[in-house]
């Protein structure tokens, strides 16, 4: 398994680059996840809103839902 030279192209776009991502010792250092999130400027009530404006389709249906929990319960 020639896994000792392998090159990472440094051309590739990253997947998500305006998301920044965080250490759990920063989320730690800013006084955990509740704390951390306020100082990030979420909060639930704009989770709920942005979560209101999505259309129906974004979410599965119930059967999708099961079908996405049976599929996870297999994969443990």
């Amino acid at each position: 398994m020639g896994k000792k030279n392998i090159e990472i192209s440094k051309d590739n776009d990253r997947l998500f680059p305006n998301v920044k991502s965080y250490s759990i010792n920063e989320i730690m250092a800013a006084g955990g996840p509740d704390a951390f999130a306020e100082k990030m400027g979420k909060s639930w009530e704009n989770l709920i809103a942005n979560l209101e404006k999505l259309p129906k389709e974004a979410f599965l249906t119930d059967e999708e839902f099961e079908e996405a929990m049976k599929t996870l319960n297999q994969s443990k």
